[in-house]
C-alpha cells in the first residue's frame, strides 16, 4: 500500500540565522555514498562498511582534553533516543519515535521540523517507539515508524512525499531500523522477532516508493530450510532484520543479519537449525537473491539475536590480502568470515562467562553444551541482553583494531511447561529470564586484533550494565564511546589509555559520530532526551 502526500511541516529556510552560514545543497549521488568518508556522515554507520571509521583528524590524542559542548538539542517526543544522526552539507537529521528533526549542524537551531503521532496498539519493542535513524538519497530523506511504514520526506522542508506501509499483514510486525540505501533503492526491515512475525528483508525503489523484491528469513514449506517449521509455524519463526546492514559495491553484495527465532527459549516445536535465524545474508541487492549465508546460533535457545554490525574488512589475514567480514556476536564469540564466499575463518571467545558451548568447531558451527532453559531455571552465560549487542563496532584504518563493548553476565532462563501457542497482538516468548541474585554484570570495551586473533586491551566500566552505548573511532587516533556511566568517552585507540569525557546525566543507548562544517570537527551523540554535540574552543 502506498499512501501520497504532500503535507507541510513547520519549517524555516535551509539558512541559519545564528552562523549567517547557508547550507550546502542536500544531494546525495550514489557516487557520494561510494566515496570516503570525510565532513558528511551520510549514513546510519557513516558509510557502506560498517566501519565507523571517521578521517577527520582535528580532534585529537593531542588536543581532545579541550573538546566542550557546542550545543545540546532536546527532543520532546521521546526520553529514549538510538539514533546516529545523519549529516549532509552542514545539516543534521535527527529522529525521535515517529518525527524527523532538520537541524543547523553548527548551532543545533531547527531547520525544520516533521511530525508524526506515535501509533496506538503496538507491542513489544515497537511499543516503545524507538528510532536509529535516516537514510538520504538525492533529497529525499527516508525513515522507517515505529508500525513499519516507510516514509519519504522532502530533504529541503519536510514534506511528506509518499508512505508505503511494508508489513500490514500481522500488526506484531514493528520497525526500529534506519533505511539503507544502494543504488537507487531504499532497503527495510523490521522488529518483532519475540512476537510471532515471519522476517523479512524488502527493497522499494527509491523514487517511487514500488517494491524491487523482498527476501523472507522464514523458509516457506519445501523451500530449503523449511523442515524446521511444522505447519503454520514459518509465519510466525521470528528471524527479523532489526538493524541496517553493510554492502561491498565492487562485489555488489548487500550484507544483512536477523534476529533469534520464535519462540523463544523453547525448541521442540521448530526442529533443526531454524534458518534463516541468528545468521548473517549475503544478497544481490537488485534482486534480492541469496549468494550465501552464515549461521552464527543454529537451534538458539537463548534470543542470541545476530543483528550485530557485518563489518567489511580488506586486510592481510595469515599472509593473504582477504576481504573478511567482521562480527563481534551476541552469542560471545567474534566471527571472521571470507565475506565474498561466506568461508568461516575463525572464532574467538571474547566473555569469560560463557557455557552455552565449548567453543566453534573447524565449520563455524558451535560445539554445545547441555545448558538450556528449563520449566525450573537454569543458568546460562551470556545471559539476554548478550555478550554484545546492537550498539555499533567500530574498526580503525590507523590501528588495525576491532573495537566493540562486551558484557559480562548470566542469568536465569526459563522455559514454559507447554508450548506458547501464537496470538495476535501477543508476544511469543516460552517464557523469559531473570536475574541471578548475587551475579554481578559488567560493560568491557574491548579492542581486538582480526589478523592475529588475540584481544589487545580492554577497558572495563563502572556502571549498572544497563548501558547501550556504540563507539566510533577516527583519523585523529581516538575512539569515542558512550560509556556505562551516563558518560561520553575518548580513548587514545592505540591503547585504551582514557582521555576525556563528559556526562550527560542520561543514560547512553546511542553511537557516537563525527562530522564537519566550514573546517570545523564535531563530534555528536544521543543521550537520554537529547543529542550532544562537542568541538574544540575556536
Amino acid at each position: 500500500m502506498i499512501l501520497l502526500f504532500a503535507v507541510a511541516s513547520w519549517r524555516v529556510p535551509l539558512v541559519s540565522q545564528d552562523s549567517g552560514a547557508v547550507h550546502g545543497e542536500i544531494n546525495v549521488r550514489t557516487e557520494d555514498l561510494l566515496a570516503p568518508m570525510g565532513a558528511n556522515w551520510l549514513s546510519y554507520n557513516g558509510d557502506y562498511s560498517g566501519r565507523r571509521y571517521s578521517a577527520l583528524d582535528q580532534i585529537n590524542v593531542a588536543n581532545v582534553r579541550q573538546l566542550r559542548p557546542e550545543w545540546i538539542f532536546h527532543s520532546r517526543s521521546s526520553d529514549h533516543l538510538e539514533v546516529t544522526p545523519v549529516v549532509v552539507n552542514g545539516t543534521m537529521f535527527v529522529t525521535s519515535a515517529n518525527d524527523v528533526f532538520a537541524l543547523d549542524a553548527q548551532t543545533g537551531r531547527p531547520v525544520w521540523h516533521y511530525s508524526r503521532p506515535v501509533s496506538e496498539g503496538l507491542i513489544d519493542d515497537a511499543s516503545r517507539h524507538l528510532s536509529r535513524g535516516v537514510a538520504v538519497w538525492h533529497n529525499h530523506i527516508y525513515r522507517e515508524t515505529d508500525n513499519a511504514h516507510l516514509l519519504c520526506l522532502d530533504a529541503r522542508s519536510g514534506n511528506l512525499i509518499w508512505d508505503v506501509a511494508y508489513a500490514e499483514w500481522n500488526r506484531n510486525f514493528g520497525a526500529t531500523s534506519a533505511p539503507l540505501v544502494v543504488n537507487d533503492k531504499i532497503i527495510v526491515g523490521t522488529s518483532g522477532g519475540d512476537d510471532g512475525v515471519r522476517g523479512f528483508l524488502a527493497a522499494y525503489e527509491a523514487e517511487s516508493g514500488k517494491l524491487a523484491w523482498r527476501f523472507w528469513t522464514i523458509p516457506a514449506p519445501g523451500e530449503f530450510g523449511s523442515n524446521s517449521w511444522p505447519g503454520d509455524l514459518y509465519l510466525h519463526g521470528g528471524g527479523t532484520t532489526w538493524m541496517p546492514g553493510t554492502y561491498d559495491p565492487e562485489l555488489k553484495t548487500l550484507y544483512w543479519t536477523t534476529s533469534n527465532p520464535a519462540p523463544d527459549f523453547e525448541g521442540s516445536v521448530r526442529p533443526g537449525d531454524d534458518l534463516y535465524t541468528d545468521c548473517v545474508l549475503a544478497l544481490d541487492p537488485e534482486t534480492g537473491k541469496l549468494k550465501w549465508y552464515f549461521q552464527f546460533t543454529p537451534h538458539d535457545l537463548f534470543d542470541y539475536d545476530a543483528t550485530e554490525t557485518p563489518v567489511l574488512i580488506t586486510q592481510l589475514y595469515h599472509g593473504q590480502q582477504r576481504k573478511l567480514l567482521v562480527q563481534a556476536d551476541r552469542n560471545g564469540f567474534l566471527y571472521v568470515l571470507d565475506r565474498q564466499t561466506g568461508e568461516f575463518l575463525s572464532a574467538t571467545r571474547f566473555v569469560q562467562k560463557l557455557n552455552w558451548a565449548e567453543g566453534i568447531d573447524a565449520h563455524g558451527r558451535p560445539i554445545r553444551t547441555q545448558i538450556m532453559p528449563t520449566p525450573n531455571g537454569t543458568k546460562v552465560c551470556p545471559g539476554y541482553a548478550g555478550a554484545t549487542n546492537w550498539f555499533a563496532p567500530s574498526y580503525s584504518e590507523q590501528t588495525h583494531l576491532f573495537y566493540f563493548m562486551a558484557l559480562e553476565q548470566c542469568q536465569s532462563y526459563f522455559s514454559a511447561p507447554e508450548p506458547q501457542r501464537f496470538e495476535t497482538g501477543k508476544e511469543f516468548y516460552s517464557t523469559g529470564v531473570k536475574h541471578i541474585p548475587g551475579e554481578d554484570s559488567q560493560k568491557v570495551l574491548l579492542a581486538f586484533d582480526v589478523s592475529r586473533g588475540n584481544l589487545v586491551w580492554k577497558y572495563a566500566q563502572v556502571g549498572a550494565a544497563h548501558s547501550t552505548g556504540g563507539n566510533t573511532s577516527t583519523a585523529g587516533g581516538l575512539l569515542f564511546f558512550g560509556d556505562d556511566a551516563q558518560a561520553i568517552e575518548a580513548v587514545d585507540a592505540r591503547d585504551g589509555r582514557p582521555l576525556w569525557h563528559f556526562n550527560t546525566g542520561q543514560d547512553m543507548s546511542a553511537s557516537p559520530m563525527s562530522y564537519a562544517v566550514g573546517g570545523r570537527q564535531y563530534v555528536a551523540i544521543a543521550a537520554g532526551s537529547d543529542v550532544f554535540t562537542f568541538a574544540l574552543p575556536q
